[in-house]
């Protein structure tokens, strides 16, 4: 049964790549307050992202304090605080917990050498990867480090080889969740799913999650530089004393683990029953479904694996930009900060939305790749680029805005289909959430190339801190999963139009034959270069 005492709130955290949300969530899921604070991206040797940790920190204290000073204006207490971060990111800290080097980000492409020449075979190789090694990586844990460089196992490789000093100073790997647990609690941990994608885990009970000896020598990173394991719903304990008094909060106020962002997305989208799907839609994209069973396709880049229901894999398919590619459309197309001036109007998302309603589906022929910062579902490759097809002087920059949005939905089917196979059914709705899905326009979009009903959350850009806060609950025991499902409100239902989803499936055909065309000359354009340390 649900907790009557709705004055208990968590203070949940969503750290993502563009910043942190805070938010105050009583335990029936209703979102009182919430904050944000911004954290910079660094691109750096054209393929390398990284970001400072204490800018995490930094943005997390900011927004929390600015919750918590709303307390008695809400007439709550903090029950708990519970994150979701941003996944596959790597900080090495030393023993005191200081970083060593800014965070790696997940898209980061710098290792993509490293992590190729230790997963592949001098004499014989199965889509990159040496046959026993690739085994042993899907049979224990369910996947492998991804060709491209852009997870923890390639990131610490990476360290290892390119910066020797740092690896040798680290005390200890951790991923964003990892890093701001240990500045709320003092302890070195990993959760379950954080872990995952160091690709050192058996994961074949989903009970009894825990390194695995040739694993940890397979990736050649040493085992004491790896952080103890933890479920999601997990007390870590009260608040160490310097975080409690940053954020102003009592000493004893408990700090449950939590989970990376496509784990706590599913909770808070309320499809935690089996075979229920959400599609999350922000900087990047995902699509995800909880399992009973451990599954990998390899050739698809999916994978049911850890997640924060004790009991349930949650089976994943990642795409690496998403809203990336509308925030490249306005930061450097339309309202770039140069000679000609133009400034963004404080409703330009607003804008945008009547722009793109205004124009056909299909955007007069107009196609766009979303393949900003490379791909990985359905193909892994880390060369593919963005690109414009088809214009011609009849286009404006109308066409252009609703073709980025009709682009990265083409690319979600493009996922959603072998996501179909892998889970032995097609999907018959799925619940949109992220920042993208607070576009009626967008919604829409999808739910016609998808060619399914899609369900849009009453507050889909705060899933994740909602996610966090129904985690926090659990850990505390103040709910259990399966009241989620009747705690989440779902404002709007978008269906797909007949005539419309013609037009996309199309389009959808053309799409995949610009793939099948461009990726070789994406491959020329784009050779892995050496990197200097």
């Amino acid at each position: 049964m649900v907790a009557a005492r709705y004055n208990r709130l968590i203070l949940a955290v969503d750290l993502g790549t563009s910043g942190c949300k805070c938010a105050l969530v009583g335990l029936d899921g209703v979102v009182q307050k919430w904050a944000f604070r911004s954290v910079p991206l660094h691109i750096v040797d054209l393929v390398g992202a990284e970001q400072v940790p204490e800018d995490w920190w930094s943005a997390f204290v900011g927004a929390a304090r600015e919750l918590i000073g709303t307390l008695p204006e809400v007439g709550g207490e903090i029950a708990a605080i519970c994150c979701s971060c941003q996944g596959e990111c790597t900080v090495p800290v030393d023993q005191a917990g200081k970083p060593l080097h800014r965070a790696i980000s997940w898209i980061d492409m710098r290792a993509a050498e490293v992590i190729r020449r230790r997963a592949g075979n001098r004499i014989f190789s199965v889509a990159g990867y040496g046959p026993v090694k690739l085994w042993r990586w899907i049979n224990r844990s369910g996947g492998a480090p991804a060709l491209s460089g852009k997870d923890p196992a390639g990131h610490m490789a990476y360290i290892q080889e390119a910066w020797p000093a740092i690896y040798d100073q680290t005390y200890k790997f951790l991923n964003a969740l990892d890093y701001m647990n240990l500045r709320l609690s003092g302890r070195f941990v990993a959760t379950v799913d954080s872990i995952l994608t160091s690709w050192v885990t058996d994961n074949r009970n989903v009970d009894n999650i825990h390194y695995d000896r040739k694993l940890i020598a397979q990736s050649g990173i040493d085992r004491e530089k790896l952080p103890e394991i933890v479920r999601c719903t997990d007390v870590l304990g009260p608040l160490c004393s310097s975080a409690a008094g940053e954020l102003g909060l009592p000493r004893e106020t408990p700090v449950v683990a939590g989970a990376v962002d496509n784990s706590a997305a599913a909770i808070g989208s309320g499809a935690v029953r089996d075979g229920e799907a959400h599609l999350y839609i922000g900087t990047s994209a995902w699509i995800g479904a909880h399992v009973p069973f451990k599954k990998t396709d390899v050739s698809a880049q999916i994978a049911s694996v850890p997640c924060a229901v004790n009991g349930r894999y949650l089976a994943v398919a990642l795409q690496s930009s998403a809203g990336s590619n509308l925030s490249f459309l306005f930061d450097k197309l339309l309202f770039p900060q140069d000679e000609f001036g133009i400034e963004r109007p404080a409703d330009a998302y607003s804008i945008l939305e009547r722009i793109a309603a205004s124009v056909p589906p299909g955007a007069r022929g107009l196609l766009y790749t979303p393949w900003i910062f490379g791909e990985r579902t359905p193909v892994d490759d880390p060369s593919l680029r963005a690109g414009l097809l088809n214009m011609s002087l009849r286009h404006s920059r109308e066409d252009v805005i609703r073709a980025v949005l009709e682009g990265v939905a083409l690319n979600t089917r493009w996922m959603v289909t072998p996501f179909n196979r892998f889970l032995g059914k097609p999907l018959n709705q799925v619940t949109m959430v992220g920042g993208g899905a607070t576009s009626d326009v967008w919604c829409q979009i999808f739910a016609d190339i998808l060619g399914i009903p899609v369900r849009q959350v009453n507050s889909p850009i705060q899933t994740n801190a909602v996610g966090a806060a129904f985690i926090g609950s659990v850990g505390i025991g103040a709910l259990s999963y399966d009241d989620i499902p009747g705690l989440t409100n779902i404002r709007h239902t978008y269906l797909p139009d007949s005539g419309r989803k013609a037009v996309y499936d199309e389009l959808f055909e053309t799409f995949k034959l610009a793939y099948r065309r461009l990726a070789p000359l994406y491959r020329r354009l784009n050779l892995p270069r050496k990197v200097q340390p």
